[in-house]
């Protein structure tokens, strides 16, 4: 993901210098620590539907699972897109993403072994399917150093 400015109102004092550009690298580092991670789909009704999910950052794609009977797989359903963001306010990780099922068996495989190991689940623990959130955009920044931190990424 290429890092530029975000294109905010001009009230929020985005300059268009590179300095203060916060790395891919950076965003990705946080996104491999956090526990949780926040996911926003839209019902088929349009309205929104906002709630934490456990998951794997590797490859520079989220993985994860959910129930296929929840409200989230159903949007998903509907609508493959979907909004993933940390936890902090402090630290801003925001992205947009398409959302599909792991295709690849091994890769699904590993994804689950390293969840499980995460989150100190059982060897024997598993989910079906294993759900990749991909970005194709995103924004960061540290409110502390708002707005010299406010970055946009694209692909």
């Amino acid at each position: 993901m290429k890092p530029s400015r975000p294109q905010f109102a001009p009230g929020y004092g985005i300059t268009s210098t590179a300095n203060g550009l916060i790395p891919w690298s950076a965003a990705e580092e946080e996104l491999e620590a956090a526990r949780n991670y926040w996911i926003v789909t839209v019902t088929p009704g349009g309205k929104p539907h906002t709630t934490p999910i456990w998951g794997v950052w590797q490859e520079g794609r989220l993985y994860f699972g959910i129930d296929a009977d929840s409200q989230k797989s159903r949007n998903l359903a509907a609508s493959n897109t979907a909004v993933v963001h940390l936890e902090s306010g402090d630290n801003v990780v925001i992205l947009h993403c398409d959302v599909h099922a792991e295709e690849n068996p091994d890769t699904a495989s590993a994804v689950v072994a390293t969840y499980a190991s995460k989150y100190g689940l059982p060897d024997t623990f598993s989910f079906d399917p294993v759900l990749v959130a991909v970005p194709h955009r995103g924004f960061a920044w540290r409110e502390a150093e708002y707005p010299a931190t406010a970055t946009e990424y694209t692909r």
